[in-house]
């Protein structure tokens, strides 16, 4: 894989490259990305190249070394990359060479705004724990050495953060007292100087966005490693899209003029005039968003797609705008730079949404899918959000990725992205519009034969006919299979109301086994669900969604996969039926298409949770019956490694 990776890199050409679980694939990629980029190019020192005011000008790319961009899509494996693999060979490749991880601006602690937020809190925070959450930060402030959010000891309220936080729209750049010793520009000063950028997925995508407009985020790269790639087509359709929320313009309103807690820059600077004008746009956003909610109840739409532009009136752009001129007329006023910052800052804020809101009205992206989200918020309000996303990603990504002058390479790596003997990957190609290039498989070196084992209970009733009965018979199979390993088990859902209302129902149960359930619709995140699951030998964890991938258990804590039913995409979310609908008019079949590699994929990387290391041992167990009574069933049982296969009624007449 590494020569496949060297050959890609230095033809200019890009790479799709499955690696098993266990193949060291990161080093794959990292060794050749490395001696790729200290190549000698006559390289000049350009440690202030980035000391713009806000570090967007792109340097000419003749005058600069090689860089390499290597996205992830979780927090693990870029902990993984920069803490442990990339110290590594930096002590035995025989190159000087330095790697950074580089987060977006909104994590960096601004030392000015801080300052800042502490002399007028009593105008702009609404209550003693937000005063006490700002005294820990400037307490951190002094012996915090990067000034990032994920250091922080204690996260603080998200309106805390944001009146502390780095922001484009309000920094002084280099009249900023603190520039010096800006946790931002240094971070921006180190990325300038490192030969390998470690990003995730969503800053990556936001940066190639934010480039269309001619400004970046990220200093210029050459090639890009994108690891964890099997989650692409989601994350750029999510960056190249359109997002708000209900709860956005709430919060930018409330920044300005809180009429509850008559806190606000609006009520510190005794702006009454203006405080009324935040008002109007309150008033004209509870009607906008009650208007699209009835829209949405009296429409048919059951699941909220909007298939048309201008579906109700927009009360709210044009008020949002005269606010924002004010404003910005209210900075040009102001003789102290910060507090024409904090004007203008807040002027930008409101253009910006106005704009998008009109954007998805309007629905100005051409090729795109419109839709309403809905959710309830801590007052038992409704928080609409309006989405957008382009239908096929594919075309975008051609253009604006693997066309790209700027990059001359793109390698795609995961353990995951075939979905039968295909080695050219043509599912994963044309879901992101890739059509040349290199390709490469690799196989695991686990010994799955012996170390794993596959069950599949039989005669269960099928979910697609018989979805209540089905889900009734679940309850009592994950009893079987979770107390015939005594714990150490993952359950995983594909819906987050079966998870629940399976966890209720064997609570009790469990309780009674002395079986810790660690589940997802509790009060725990992510991460600390699978710290605790880890700690307990005894433990049973339900997850959905994310459990599925990108979760590392080595060991005994886990020896027990429970797949309770394969993982096809709920077909009426919107954007799903956009894409089979364009699928159904291109002449191609949906299921077969799209729907059924989709499933294998995420079938696949499910199984792959078991098996972590050379030492590991465990089963998975299918509970859904149609990978034996229906034809495509074979197909993921033909995706997984060369694993025994058990057949096991679903009473138990013997042990599993």
């Amino acid at each position: 894989m590494a020569a496949e990776v060297e050959k890609a890199l230095s033809s200019d050409q890009h790479l799709v490259a499955e690696a098993g679980t266990g193949t060291g694939k990161s080093f794959a990629y990292l060794v050749p990305a490395i001696l790729y980029a200290t190549e000698k190019q006559g390289e000049e020192d350009h440690e202030d190249e980035f000391d713009e005011e806000f570090g967007e000008k792109p340097e000419p790319k003749e005058n600069r070394k090689r860089r390499i961009l290597v996205s992830t899509h979780t927090i693990s494996l870029q902990e993984q990359l920069i803490n442990k693999d990339i110290p590594l060979l930096n002590s035995v490749i025989p190159r000087e060479f330095s790697a950074v991880l580089v987060k977006g601006r909104s994590n960096y602690l601004s030392i000015r705004r801080m300052e800042r937020a502490l002399s007028k809190m009593t105008s702009t925070l609404a209550n003693e724990i937000q005063y006490q959450q700002l005294q820990s930060i400037t307490k951190w402030s002094k012996s915090t050495n990067d000034g990032s959010l994920s250091s922080l000891p204690v996260k603080p309220d998200s309106s805390v953060w944001d009146e502390v936080r780095s922001d484009t729209s309000n920094c002084l750049g280099r009249k900023c007292p603190h520039f010096k010793e800006c946790f931002y520009f240094k971070a921006r000063r180190r990325a300038a100087n490192a030969e390998v950028m470690v990003v995730n997925h969503a800053l990556f995508f936001s940066d190639l966005a934010l480039r269309q407009q001619e400004v970046s985020i990220l200093p210029d790269y050459d090639a890009v490693i994108l690891d964890e790639c099997h989650t692409i087509e989601a994350v750029a359709g999510d960056h190249l899209g359109i997002r708000l929320s209900s709860g956005q313009f709430d919060y930018t309103f409330n920044k300005l003029y809180n009429d509850r807690t008559q806190k606000g820059l609006l009520v510190e600077q005794k702006l009454q005039g203006l405080q009324r004008q935040v008002d109007q746009c309150r008033f004209a956003a509870s009607n906008l968003f009650a208007d699209l909610l009835d829209w949405w109840e009296n429409s048919g739409s059951r699941n909220g797609r909007v298939m048309h532009p201008k579906v109700v009136d927009n009360p709210l752009s044009e008020p949002m705008e005269i606010l924002a001129k004010a404003l910005m007329q209210q900075a040009d006023g102001q003789n102290n730079e910060a507090d024409r910052k904090d004007f203008a800052s807040a002027s930008e804020r409101l253009a910006v949404l106005s704009g998008e809101l009109r954007q998805w009205l309007n629905q100005d992206i051409d090729a795109a899918v419109y839709w309403l989200e809905r959710s309830g918020s801590r007052r038992g309000l409704d928080r609409l959000t309006l989405a957008a996303s382009p239908i096929d990603i594919g075309s975008t990504l051609r253009e604006i990725l693997f066309q790209n002058e700027m990059i001359r390479s793109v390698v795609m790596t995961s353990a995951t992205l075939a979905t039968g003997n295909d080695d050219r990957f043509e599912f994963f190609r044309s879901r992101i519009g890739l059509t040349d290039g290199l390709s490469i498989r690799v196989g695991s070196p686990f010994d799955y034969k012996q170390q794993a084992k596959l069950v599949v209970v039989r005669n269960l009733p099928d979910p697609s006919k018989d979805r209540e009965l089905f889900e009734k018979s679940i309850p009592e199979q994950i009893k079987r299979v979770v107390g015939y390993t005594d714990g150490h088990a993952f359950v995983l859902f594909t819906s987050y109301d079966l998870l629940r209302r399976c966890a209720t129902s064997l609570t009790p149960w469990l309780a009674k086994n002395n079986l810790q359930l660690y589940s997802q619709a509790g009060e725990q995140n992510r991460t600390q669900l699978l710290d605790a699951f880890r700690r307990n030998p005894r433990g049973v964890l339900f997850g959905t969604d994310s459990f599925w991938q990108g979760v590392d258990v080595p060991g005994d804590a886990l020896t027990n996969v429970v797949i309770t039913k394969l993982p096809f995409s709920v077909p009426d979310h919107p954007l799903l039926e956009a894409k089979l609908e364009a699928i159904r008019d291109g002449g191609g079949n949906p299921f077969s298409d799209f729907q059924l590699p989709e499933a294998i994929i995420k079938f696949r990387q499910g199984f792959g949770r078991l098996i972590r290391t050379q030492e590991d041992q465990g089963m998975v167990v299918v509970l859904d019956p149609r990978i034996e009574s229906k034809p495509y069933g074979r197909a993921f049982l033909k995706a997984l490694p060369d694993v025994p296969v058990q057949f096991v009624s679903k009473t138990p007449k013997k042990k599993l």
